[in-house]
């Protein structure tokens, strides 16, 4: 199978492109030569059959063939809003995520979180995991890429959530208090926003307040699995129903 490169710009037409410059570097890392097999995606959906025209010290121009619509995204969206778990924990939660489908990915500070950030600290780590979500597309062959939305504080969030609508459920994933997932994954649904908390959990006053927008509690079983790891079980879950 050909490299798959991700290109930040509009696939319009077959015909020549000069790559942007991270596409490039990844072209050039791998030693590709004039006549190599690639693919490109821009995001949108869709695969483009290309092929390495010319390999120059910053520039590398390819040919445009066949463009490929491509389905591999799940039956419906899911976005996980998530207080961040530390150390790197994040990148890897964000990699596994986009492997198993994810629409988008919402970063949280709770009132418990051990990770905070903001300002310039903030922005740089968006753009970070952003990376880190295109790596993982390049990767799993997924044509659509998820949004990593900026930081913001599970108050703030919350506060801001539109009422419920067709078609739409909240989950809250807690220990205490909560349905089965399975049972509550049996109700159809086009779009599913999962909430989860840090390493030591969402306070009693956060899940009143989850529940206050319309969040159901569920329970993923008997054991307490990690930060990281809650949110990926629910993914894996729904990818396979």
């Amino acid at each position: 199978m050909p490299p798959r490169f991700f290109v930040d710009c509009p696939l319009h037409a077959s015909g020549e492109l000069s790559l942007p410059p991270a596409a490039a570097r990844h072209v050039q890392v791998l030693r590709l030569q004039p006549g190599s097999a690639i693919t490109l995606f821009d995001g949108s959906g869709a695969d483009w059959q290309a092929e390495v025209l010319a390999m120059g010290r910053s520039e590398v121009r390819v040919q445009l063939h066949a463009r490929q619509i491509v389905q591999r995204e799940l039956a419906q969206q899911v976005t996980l809003a998530l207080a961040m778990p530390a150390n790197d924990r994040m990148d890897g939660l964000v990699e596994k995520a986009t492997e198993l489908g994810v629409a988008a990915i919402q970063p949280l500070m709770s009132e418990r979180s051990v990770l905070r950030l903001a300002g310039e600290r903030a922005e740089k780590k968006q753009a970070h995991w952003q990376g880190v979500a295109v790596a993982a597309c390049e990767q799993s062959g997924r044509s659509v890429v998820p949004t990593i939305a900026p930081v913001q504080t599970l108050a703030a969030w919350l506060a801001a959530l539109p009422p419920l609508g067709a078609g739409q459920r909240r989950w809250l994933l807690s220990p205490t208090a909560a349905q089965p997932l399975q049972q509550l994954a049996a109700v159809e649904a086009t779009q599913t926003l999962v909430l989860s908390g840090p390493e030591g959990g969402l306070s009693p006053a956060e899940e009143q307040a989850a529940r206050g927008q319309g969040f159901l509690a569920a329970q993923l079983g008997p054991r307490i699995l990690r930060a990281d790891t809650a949110p990926l079980a629910v993914l894996a879950c729904l990818a396979l129903s």
